[in-house]
């Protein structure tokens, strides 16, 4: 009888495979879970390294209060804003009935504008919607109409927001389109031969299919408006007090410095924009079992 020659042993070629996610381990490790442990523990310490409550009692004040409040209604309302425009760009190029050919172009912008954030996206709403802005200057010299002196300003809760969708619309059509690729012609072939209106099939067929879809990009919307602090910072700097701002003031200030106050100011964001993310994870399994 023959004898098979023996495998190598498997132990080895999964030990070999996992070299391949080292680096984003250690980068995930460095960058994410380290500082978010330091951030936590350093919530319940004091100066002296002591554990105390004081932090997250410090908190409920005010000003703090206001903080959070503002944020959150920035962030529900470019959350909102973004989900609807980004559903109905979407809705366009796929079942819209336009050429094929915009899809490609539209989702590499849609990639690109959805990173792009910070210091440059605020120089160009500033270029743009500034009180020197091209948009503004065309406005008021070409048409008489000086938005400013209608109520308008960029550094403001509604500048903030208007700036918030350039990223936000882009990041809602990613998510939306493979959502509404997965509805399948079947589906409105069947509600028209039983009868049932435009309207009707998408109340009562694809929109309760979608909710799930439409519900968890919200959320994730609304954890990426959130967290974001350099665009509002270099747009509005300390005009406007979001939690990001008051964050870095706590942090970096030389007037306000209370590292400590910081992490819970950080820890806060952490617990909201953790639960918003959360419910996106949820409810995007939800919706996936549509899409399969």
């Amino acid at each position: 009888m023959t004898a098979t020659p023996s495998s190598p042993p498997v132990r080895s070629r999964l030990s070999l495979s996992w070299l391949g996610v080292v680096p984003f381990l250690a980068f995930a490790l460095l960058f994410l879970i380290l500082p978010t442990m330091k951030i936590v523990v350093g919530s319940f310490q004091d100066n002296s390294g002591a554990l105390t409550l004081a932090n997250i009692g410090n908190l409920f004040q005010p000003s703090i209060l206001s903080a959070y409040w503002i944020s959150i209604r920035i962030s529900l309302a470019s959350a909102l804003l973004g989900c609807f425009f980004g559903f109905l760009v979407a809705w366009a190029f796929i079942l819209g009935g336009l050429p094929r050919w915009i899809r490609s172009p539209l989702l590499t912008f849609s990639g690109v504008a959805s990173n792009f954030a910070g210091v440059p996206l605020a120089f160009a709403f500033l270029a743009t919607f500034g009180r020197l802005g091209l948009v503004t200057l065309i406005l008021r010299d070409w048409f008489g109409v000086n938005i400013y002196a209608l109520g308008f300003n960029l550094l403001s809760f509604g500048g903030l927001t208007l700036t918030y969708l350039f990223f936000q619309i882009p990041l809602a059509i990613l998510i939306m389109t493979p959502a509404l690729d997965g509805m399948r012609r079947e589906w409105r072939e069947a509600a028209s031969i039983l009868g049932a209106s435009g309207f009707q099939y998408w109340r009562i067929v694809a929109l309760p299919i979608l909710w799930p879809s439409l519900l968890g990009t919200f959320a994730l919307l609304f954890a990426n408006s959130f967290g974001a602090v350099a665009t509002a910072y270099a747009l509005t700097g300390s005009s406007l007090s979001i939690v990001p701002i008051l964050l870095f003031a706590q942090i970096r200030g030389d007037v306000l410095q209370d590292p400590h106050l910081g992490y819970a100011l950080a820890f806060g964001m952490i617990v909201i924009t953790g639960i918003a993310n959360g419910i996106y994870i949820w409810l995007r399994a939800h919706g996936e079992r549509w899409i399969k």
